[in-house]
């Protein structure tokens, strides 16, 4: 059997970012708007400091601005919100990232509340949940939303397609099955508790794992040609005592069985900050009456 075909993340994500360019420098020429980004970093953590590097580097080349907040480790979940308060009132900013985790002390879901709707380019506020979920317009959480991106690239119309999502988190699985569900698709989704995890997997179409645990999926969990989307980032250690990323599917196997699958690192991975971009242009639109430009 043929292996199946790699989705490239990477190149479809910088499409999506060249996308986001061209029409932020439409909306600058013609309307004199530029979005602008605010990214709150609270705390020294070296993986969020990457994380939010790479998305400045990214606003930059998109030709959006970004404001940078770096707050201390310590500070109050109230003057956290305060700040959050002052970018909302802020009119140059069109999206707030607050970069996750935040400190013990903090509440995250007040944070996430705190934020303007209209800004909350996480796609993360209860309401943005709800329009989501209600088929109305709202900013869409930008992983469920990159792999969304990649699905259509193997598979244009997903209508009638079975679609089965492991993982119920509140930033990928549930609002991964809200999308295919807007897609027309037959979503199951399964979890922790979920008896004969792989004979369900085995029926679908279309699978999303997003469960954090290194190679759950196996080969053998697969229908032949079914459409395999990876969400997971693990680092695992080597026999040499290195360590390398693996996702939740293992890779090597499920190629050989599937139709098309997504590489990690290379996969959903470089789409989540394009869609970041994505979120913060429509967002930017959206709050002066204009229409997306970039539609879903």
């Amino acid at each position: 059997m043929a292996q199946a075909h790699i989705i490239d993340g990477k190149a479809i994500a910088a499409e999506l970012c060249q996308s986001v360019a061209a029409a932020a420098a439409r909306l600058r020429e013609t309307h004199g708007l530029v979005p602008g980004l605010a990214t709150i970093m609270v705390g020294d953590d070296p993986a969020s400091h990457s994380y939010v590097r790479a998305k400045g580097t990214a606003c930059a080349n998109a030709g959006l601005v970004r404001f940078e907040h770096r707050l201390p480790s310590d500070i109050s979940e109230a003057a956290l919100i305060a700040e959050i308060a002052r970018l909302n009132a802020d009119e140059r900013i069109d999206g707030i990232l607050v970069q996750l985790p935040l400190p013990a002390q903090i509440d995250t879901h007040r944070v996430i509340t705190a934020i303007d709707p209209a800004k909350d380019v996480d796609g993360f506020h209860p309401i943005n949940v709800g329009r989501l979920w209600t088929g109305t317009w709202g900013l869409v959480p930008c992983t469920p939303q990159g792999c969304l991106i990649l699905l259509r690239s193997v598979r244009p119309d997903l209508a009638g397609a079975e679609a089965v999502v492991l993982g119920r988190s509140n930033i990928v699985g549930k609002p991964m099955a809200a999308l295919l569900l807007a897609a027309d698709c037959t979503i199951t989704s399964i979890h922790s508790k979920t008896r004969d995890a792989p004979m369900i997997v085995w029926r679908a179409d279309i699978v999303v794992v997003a469960v954090g645990r290194p190679l759950l999926v196996r080969g053998d969990w697969i229908k032949p040609g079914a459409i395999v989307i990876d969400c997971g980032i693990n680092a695992v250690s080597t026999p040499d005592g290195r360590s390398r990323i693996v996702g939740d599917v293992d890779f090597a196997a499920v190629q050989r069985v599937a139709g098309a699958v997504t590489p990690v690192p290379g996969g959903v991975g470089p789409m989540t900050i394009a869609c970041l971009l994505r979120n913060t242009l429509a967002a930017a639109c959206r709050r002066r009456g204009l229409a997306d430009p970039l539609p879903l």
